[in-house]
């Protein structure tokens, strides 16, 4: 294993290349989403606001696609994790009402 050091040391490429296969070796999917998730904000601090907006945009785009997450029994399935995110984070938006 690894010390901190060490993978400080990397030059970042070979660290991505390192986390993404071993997250994927593992399964990991809530650090693969977690990266996905963070990209935007990466792009964003390193000065790429434009690269962080189109990055939200394909991120919608792709999310749009899964579709079938408000339908039938998946939507049923979900409806905890969507009201748990409503309540906590609506409440933070201006009402569209």
């Amino acid at each position: 294993m690894a010390t901190r050091e060490e993978l400080e040391a990397l030059p970042a490429d070979q660290l991505a290349d390192r986390a993404i296969a071993l997250a994927r070796h593992r399964l990991d999917v809530g650090f693969l989403w977690e990266l996905v998730r963070t990209i935007p904000e990466a792009a964003a601090a390193a000065g790429n606001v434009d690269e962080a907006k189109a990055d939200v945009m394909w991120l919608s785009a792709l999310l749009n696609d899964l579709g079938r997450a408000d339908e039938g029994e998946l939507a049923e399935a979900l409806r905890p994790l969507y009201v748990d995110y409503l309540l906590k984070h609506e409440k933070h938006e201006p009402s569209s009402s």
